[in-house]
């Protein structure tokens, strides 16, 4: 029996074959995801692409938490799309990309908490971050519209100026709620996860392993389809989606450093904001400001323009979302920096603040999230080659 015919007999023909399962998943995307990973465990010719297919040969059959493991551990690079020669228009039609993409998704739902709002932000999740964004920025302009139009509309100066709008404390009671609710959600989508995939707590003291999966994640190591770069929209490999990636995350972490840097000048040195352009506060949030402008329209230009074959079962509109408000986040927050001492403030910081509370609500329920599970899967692909 040739190989051709050994696989078919083992695996079906396509998308509705399962022959070679014998296990019942909850979904079907899990169960066409088992018969992908069984089909790939029988060829292994995409072995050195990324981390997927070392972690799938470790097995020989795949329960619900293995695949989510697998979906979470694939950077979507496309590049086994491309080289499969099974894929699609193939009988066998192993789109491996898509499978896994559609699992992840679907994981997100499972692991999200409250689960309640699993579906709503699924279906709804760009319209609710721009409507939340809005509502808050109208009720806080409103509101000091209302009780004293000249702090709105006025021209405010010095330390303390932003708080003539909102009292620093008002802004701290509102905002830390909705970030503490963003990480108490986060947290036990977490745990969820990496129970889910047989991780017991203990192995996150494993520093090897962490190490190793924050160097694979700072670098996007797997985000390069075994070294030469991610498809997008064609099958010539670029490491143009890495860098936006890149400019994003790292982005991402300057503004945090940026704001973490402003509660300590407020809390132990006791200046108040805003500060001078040269302060370390400011210097780090521009910068963080400037990734976080170019990354996402890129990641949002390649989105638009990636192969449809490549796009098939993905997220749309939660990512999307995601990605938005930071560049909403960012754009408002550089316009807030340079007119600040004009009579545009009030009406900036309302728009910015509002931005930012919808920013820390939905980061549960979008693609934040997948960053932190991404992290947690190549923490398990680094303990189980140290450890097989």
């Amino acid at each position: 029996m040739n190989e051709l015919a050994f696989l078919r007999d083992t695996v079906g023909s396509g998308p509705a074959g399962t022959a070679g399962s014998s296990a019942q998943h909850a979904t079907p995307a899990l169960a066409e995801a088992d018969r992908l990973m069984t089909v790939c465990n029988s060829c292994r010719y995409c072995e050195g692409l990324c981390a997927v297919f070392p972690a799938m040969e470790m097995r020989r059959s795949f329960s619900d938490g293995d695949l989510n493991y697998l979906a979470n551990l694939c950077h979507n690079c496309g590049a086994c799309y491309y080289d499969c020669q099974f894929s699609p228009p193939h009988e066998f039609s192993v789109h491996v990309p898509a499978a896994l993409a559609q699992v992840r998704t679907e994981s997100y739902a499972q692991y999200v908490w409250p689960r309640a709002f699993a579906g709503v932000f699924a279906r709804n999740g760009l319209f609710i971050a721009i409507a939340l964004a809005v509502a808050v920025a109208i009720f806080i302009a409103g509101f000091v519209a209302w009780t004293d139009p000249g702090v709105l509309f006025g021209t405010h100066t010095g330390p303390g100026a932003f708080y003539k709008l909102m009292p620093h404390n008002t802004m701290v009671l509102i905002f830390g709620a909705a970030a503490l609710f963003a990480i108490l959600a986060i947290g036990m989508g977490v745990r969820a996860f990496w129970r889910d995939i047989g991780e017991p707590d203990g192995a996150l003291r494993d520093t090897g392993s962490v190490w190793q999966a924050i160097k694979d994640a700072g670098r996007l190591r797997h985000l390069g389809g075994g070294g030469a770069g991610c498809m997008n929209d064609s099958e010539r490999a670029s490491n143009r989606r890495r860098s936006y990636h890149h400019l994003t995350f790292y982005g991402f972490m300057l503004c945090f450093a940026s704001t973490s840097m402003a509660t300590l000048y407020h809390y132990l040195l006791g200046m108040q904001a805003p500060y001078p352009w040269y302060d370390l506060p400011v210097v780090l949030g521009t910068l963080g400001g400037i990734g976080l402008v170019i990354g996402p329209i890129g990641l949002l230009h390649d989105k638009w323009r990636r192969d449809p074959d490549l796009s098939e079962g993905t997220p749309f509109g939660m990512d999307v979302a995601f990605l938005l408000m930071l560049l909403l986040t960012s754009i408002t927050g550089l316009a807030l920096l340079v007119l600040r001492a004009t009579p545009a403030m009030g009406l900036l910081l309302a728009l910015h603040l509002g931005v930012v509370f919808a920013l820390f609500v939905t980061m549960p329920y979008g693609k934040f999230v997948h960053g932190i599970y991404r992290f947690l899967a190549l923490v398990r692909a680094a303990r189980e080659l140290e450890h097989p």
